[in-house]
């Protein structure tokens, strides 16, 4: 029980370092470094994607299209990194998931024979609709693992 608990404090501590980040901040483009895929999205729902050059107080260059482009600090509705390291860790991860639900609920779903019955065949006991739950489960979660998006907002303009 207190490693269950330890482990909820440390995701949760985790989950509110993260929500605290300000991405409405002009100043997190800090974090980019020269090189790095990023796509812009104007307030005209325009995107352009390209490499990150630089910023200053007024705009973001990046080079897109084979020209370099400024894009204006009024015109920016969000600015991600794009890019896919945990594409392999969440299809995996998914996967996994998905194979013990799909496991569990085809466990489940098993109705044996009664005596009342006067045929019944029952070959394999609920380890068959276990199997065939895990499999699919398995294809559902890697292929939601495979599809989430891995890009990092690393500013968005505030609602007014």
């Amino acid at each position: 029980m207190r490693c269950f608990l330890f482990a909820l404090c440390v995701l949760g501590g985790s989950f509110t370092l993260h929500a605290q980040r300000q991405p409405a901040n002009w100043e997190n483009l800090n974090t980019l470094h020269a090189g790095d895929r990023i796509q812009v999205r104007e307030t005209n729902s325009k995107k352009v994607t390209g490499t990150f050059v630089s910023f200053s107080d007024t705009a973001i260059s990046l080079q897109a299209e084979g020209a370099a482009q400024a894009i204006q600090k009024q015109d920016v509705q969000t600015i991600q990194r794009l890019k896919n390291r945990h594409r392999l860790r969440n299809t995996l991860i998914l996967a996994g998931v998905g194979a013990g639900v799909g496991a569990g609920i085809g466990a489940a779903s098993h109705h044996g024979c009664s005596s009342t019955q006067s045929f019944c065949l029952d070959v394999g006991g609920a380890s068959v609709p276990a199997a065939v739950g895990g499999v699919v489960g398995l294809v559902g979660g890697a292929a939601v693992g495979a599809l989430l998006p891995s890009h990092e907002t690393v500013y968005t303009l505030k609602a007014r």
